[in-house]
């Protein structure tokens, strides 16, 4: 395995990459806020065992975001010399790099360049976006459902992700053991409704659901208040959000709620820092598909829910297809619904009617920094301009049976995908999603894409809606992503989850995350 030298800056989050040391299965140690690295060979081609030892000053490093040329390193071997100057410091530092990882990072660097060269503003050179050519990959391994996990964070070049996963096979599904608590009797007094379902959903580190008592922690009377508020909020909203950097972007969940606190408690979650999150500094952005399919759909979005109303500005919501009550009434949101609350589905004023209500308000899509447009499905064959999304009245329930223009701007959104690769051009009938074949969901191609791109002086189009193997997949010569969350969809699919990062200079950082269930006996 090699592993480039990296460090975990805190304030962002993120596992960031020290310019001009490169060593591969070495050995390092960290002493006094100094990381030393000894042994290991200068590439994965290499054979010949470095002698070398490379201390490095990580308050300098993370604290006063020095250049790489400020960095102090310094030489133990007795054929090392001293540096005179910072210069010939950075040289004989550099020397030290292998050109192996330059090449496998050599055509995501190209397309990178591709979208810059075809996207970038004539106008405003300095709208630019970087797709990173490395990827941060976590896996956790659980061995039985008290004893925990074990997690492993490291990044690969984007071009070996697809590999990479092909290595990870899971051989059962996940156990589950009882609830840490019972939050039955909460003090509400000291509680706003929104506060109850935090303090005891967003719990990354030792969230435990019980199979075996399938019954919901709350009561259905908060589960309605707390929806309602949200209603509120999102009717106060537009129909199109605008985003601000940083900002995190997740795909489907799919009622997966453990996947969801497996990516909190490895990159922080939305919570004050005070608690081990990174609301202060990131805004969380959420691209459909909450309930359905999974186990824990009422964890999933009531925990979202309850974000919103904490967070109204910093966490975003948009629609999926499965928020449509004529979907999630048929997998799997109602019967869950009625399985752990006794909920009558009938009934208007029931805890399943109530969120779907919420559905109808949700955004279509968020736009971030004029650069990015985010949605669920994609643009579909009828999508031109993002001032069509903008002009849909809501609350907007989703007719099937397509009869207007509008009708089938909103199937578009919702439902449509990409074909299969960027040979495959214009507008084609989607049979899986369409067995039908009425012709109201299609996919639609790269020059779809380029076109919509240059129609909107936009960058790039995030979007999740499809199960992809390693949770991250390009489109359109890069300039479209897909992102699903949730990892070994539905027990069978054996996928990772993904997730992006959009940091502050505009670099995309990929995040895909895979949990291997190890067997008990």
């Amino acid at each position: 395995m090699s592993l480039p030298t990296e460090v975990y800056n805190t304030s962002s989050g993120i596992w960031e990459r020290l310019e001009g040391v490169s060593r591969f299965r070495h050995v390092a140690w960290i002493h006094n806020q100094v990381l030393c690295i000894v042994g290991g060979f200068e590439s994965e081609a290499s054979t010949v065992v470095l002698d070398r030892q490379i201390s490095l000053d990580l308050s300098e490093y993370i604290e006063a975001k020095r250049p790489a040329s400020k960095r102090k390193a310094t030489s133990t071997s007795e054929e090392s010399k001293s540096f005179s100057t910072k210069e010939e410091e950075k040289k004989a530092i550099a020397q030290q790099n292998g050109k192996a990882e330059d090449k496998k990072e050599s055509k995501d660097i190209a397309e990178n360049a591709n979208i810059q060269k075809q996207q970038s503003s004539p106008k405003d050179s300095s709208r630019k976006l970087k797709l990173s050519p490395r990827v941060m990959v976590a896996i956790s391994h659980s061995g039985d459902m008290y004893h925990g996990s074990r997690k492993v964070v490291r990044t690969l070049p984007m071009n070996c992700l697809q590999e990479e996963g092909k290595k990870l096979v899971s051989t059962n599904r996940v156990v589950f053991g009882p609830s840490p608590d019972d939050p039955s009797e909460p003090d509400r007094k000291r509680e706003t409704i929104a506060q109850m379902f935090v303090n005891h959903l967003l719990r990354p580190k030792e969230w435990i659901i019980n199979q075996m008592d399938r019954q919901f922690m709350f009561k259905k009377e908060d589960i309605i208040l707390l929806a309602n508020e949200c209603i509120q909020i999102v009717k106060s909203q537009p129909t199109v959000l605008r985003v601000k950097v940083p900002v995190k972007i997740f795909g489907d969940f799919h009622g997966q709620y453990q996947d969801m606190m497996r990516f909190f408690d490895l990159w922080r979650g939305p919570i004050e820092s005070l608690h081990g999150g990174d609301i202060e500094s990131y805004d969380y952005l959420f691209l459909g598909d909450y309930v359905d399919r999974g186990a824990n759909s009422l964890e999933t979005i009531c925990l979202l829910m309850a974000l919103k109303v904490k967070f109204p500005t910093q966490i975003h919501l948009l629609r999926g297809n499965h928020e449509d009550i004529s979907t999630n009434q048929a997998f799997g949101f109602a019967e869950e619904c009625e399985e752990r609350l006794d909920d009558d589905l009938r009934d208007e004023y029931s805890v399943f009617q109530t969120i779907n209500r919420f559905f109808e308000w949700l955004p279509l899509a968020a736009v971030i920094e004029d650069r990015i447009l985010c949605l669920h499905g994609g643009i579909g064959g009828t999508l031109n301009n993002i001032a069509e999304l903008e002009a849909i009245q809501r609350p907007k329930e989703v007719m099937h049976d397509v009869k207007t223009k509008e009708d089938q701007l909103l199937i578009d959104v919702l439902w449509s995908d990409p074909t299969e690769n960027d040979q495959n051009l214009g507008i084609f009938k989607n049979l899986a999603r369409d067995p039908s074949e009425t012709g109201f969901i299609v996919k639609y191609g790269p020059d779809r894409v380029e076109q919509f791109l240059q129609n909107n002086d936009l960058m790039l189009i995030v979007r999740g809606h499809e199960c992809v193997m390693d949770g991250i997949e390009r489109f359109a010569k890069g300039q479209l992503i897909t992102l699903f969350s949730a990892t070994d969809y539905c027990g069978k699919h054996k996928n990772a989850g993904g997730a992006l990062f959009v940091q502050k200079d505009y670099e995309i950082v990929p995040v895909s995350y895979t949990h291997l269930t190890l067997p008990t006996n």
